[in-house]
């Protein structure tokens, strides 16, 4: 089953450094109601989520932003595996559960770091 193209601008959001580019690939894939919620933030609205990918980029200086993993995905929602990486290196790895509207635009990302814990 096919993603919607959305998610491939959320990703190539992560990557840009051009803040004219960058905000186009946001427009290009949220809703203006997206909520991001990982871990270390929570985010509501394209302002706040493009204030943090600005942050997060600043934080970790030429990190490369990557999907690892096939997109999984039914009734609208789409799950894969990302991580951040710097010089070859794994800086993070994690996985997110993205929901879409019925235009395929982003309207809330789950996002989880590290793998998942050992059944114990």
């Amino acid at each position: 089953m096919a993603y919607p193209e959305s998610l491939d601008h959320m990703l190539a959001a992560w990557n840009e450094s051009d803040p004219s580019v960058l905000r186009n690939h946001l427009k290009r894939a949220l809703t203006p109601e997206i909520a991001f919620i990982d871990p270390s933030v929570e985010t509501h609205g394209i302002d706040e989520f493009e204030e943090n990918v600005r942050k997060v980029q600043a934080a970790i200086p030429g990190a490369v932003y990557s999907r690892t993993s096939g997109v999984d995905s039914h009734h609208g929602f789409h799950r894969y595996s990302w991580q951040i990486s710097r010089d070859g290196e794994v800086i993070l790895p994690g996985f997110d559960v993205t929901e879409v509207d019925d235009g395929g635009m982003v309207n809330r990302v789950l996002g989880f770091f590290g793998p998942l814990p050992d059944n114990n």
